[in-house]
């Protein structure tokens, strides 16, 4: 029987990270109630800015730290579809992964882990596969890294000429300074933390509207996520988001996901960051934010596919990824961000976009999780035998 292991970050449930710090894990903030979060810090006292604190703030380092990680019910989901394949090891990318892996020796890795800290913490599970050589699903380290800088992906996609919004990035407040006198972005502007996920660090806060603006939001940023800020043009048009599964040739995208800017709260701007998906969307009272198939012409469609198709495949991405569209002024599709560890929570009405995708082309759940182990196994030339229906059971380990 194949053994597959299962590589994973769970959300913690005491409210102490891995340094010792306090925090509060998104699934259990009480200032989550019904605005994001005020600061744990004083930002800007370092920069000499003075903030508006009137706007609605940032969301701080501490309370979304684990945004990225998976809950127990995501993990025990992906648990039992990965059980119609084989035998499944649970490997926790803890501290003590690499020397679990090494006993363990499975056939093969599913790998979903996000890792917690570092440009390239997303890359780790699979390098120290590579350095044990043993197989696994998804896009290999540099992959990995390159797409978590989304300074670095842009300069991949305007390489290969793939269309993105115009950008600058800055690791200090005179490097921002420098690009409001320079005046070659044009406003508004829209400011993110270069190397986070899971819309961490993004919030109505961070559209720009002017040079004061620019300033006050850069001075939080840096303050708070401690690394580069992107500052790229604000595009104007409607959203998507792509699913893509498979390699090569056999690589296809799933149904268009539209992203609906009319089911926000009144007043909120078309941005489809943590508060739209961590504050505002409860399960008393859901945004109806997805549109799945988009209802959009056939030319539209074409032009928003091949330009998925072209950055998945000029990033490197492998068996799987997610693939954020937004269409500009004159309505051309940009790249905004690749992800090749998309989100793939279980429950339909958690909204993530993978498996809706998926479920509009008529794929389960199951054959979703399936379907990446086994892209990855024909890559890499890997016979799977089958397993027991419903997951590790009693050859699962913890």
């Amino acid at each position: 029987m194949t053994r597959i292991g299962f590589a994973y970050n769970q959300k913690p449930d005491a409210s102490i990270d891995f340094e010792g710090r306090n925090t509060v894990p998104v699934e259990s903030s009480a200032g989550f109630d019904d605005e994001p979060p005020s600061f744990s810090r004083s930002t800007g006292a370092r920069s000499g800015v003075a903030l508006d604190v009137q706007r609605t703030p940032s969301v701080p380092h501490a309370d979304d730290a684990y945004a990225e990680w998976d809950s127990p019910e995501t993990i025990a989901a992906v648990e039992r579809a990965l059980g119609g394949l084989g035998e499944v090891i649970r490997l926790e990318a803890t501290p003590e992964f690499p020397q679990r892996l090494r006993d363990a020796r499975p056939d093969i890795v599913f790998n979903m882990a996000e890792g917690l800290t570092g440009q390239n913490r997303e890359a780790h599970v699979p390098a120290i596969c590579e350095f044990y050589g043993v197989p696994y699903s998804g896009s290999d380290p540099f992959t990995l890294s390159l797409a978590l800088n989304k300074a670095r992906t842009k300069q991949m996609l305007q390489f290969h000429g793939i269309p993105t919004a115009p950008f600058a990035l800055v690791e200090s407040l005179a490097e921002a300074k420098a690009v409001k006198k320079a005046g070659s972005l044009r406003y508004p502007l829209f400011a993110k933390p270069v190397q986070e996920g899971s819309s961490k660090g993004i919030t109505e806060r961070n559209y720009i509207r002017d040079g004061d603006e620019l300033l006050s939001c850069v001075a939080e940023l840096l303050e708070v996520y401690e690394q580069p800020v992107l500052l790229e043009e604000f595009l104007p048009g409607a959203e998507f988001t792509c699913g893509v599964i498979g390699n090569g040739r056999d690589a296809k995208v799933l149904p268009i996901v539209a992203i609906r800017f009319d089911a926000l709260p009144e007043g909120a701007l078309p941005i489809y960051g943590f508060e739209a998906k961590w504050i505002w969307d409860r399960p008393e009272q859901p945004l109806r934010m997805f549109e799945c198939p988009a209802h959009i012409s056939e030319v539209l469609r074409v032009g928003i596919e091949q330009t998925t198709l072209r950055a998945y495949t000029a990033l490197g991405c492998r068996d799987w990824s997610r693939v954020d569209v937004r269409l500009d002024a004159k309505g051309v599709p940009n790249v905004v961000e690749v992800n090749p560890l998309p989100g793939i929570l279980p429950n339909p009405e958690d909204n993530s976009c993978l498996p809706k995708a998926a479920a509009a082309a008529g794929i389960g759940y199951d054959e979703l999780i399936q379907s990446c182990v086994l892209a990855a196994a024909k890559r890499q030339g890997i016979r799977l035998g089958r397993g027991r229906r419903g997951g590790g059971g009693g050859g699962s380990k913890r």
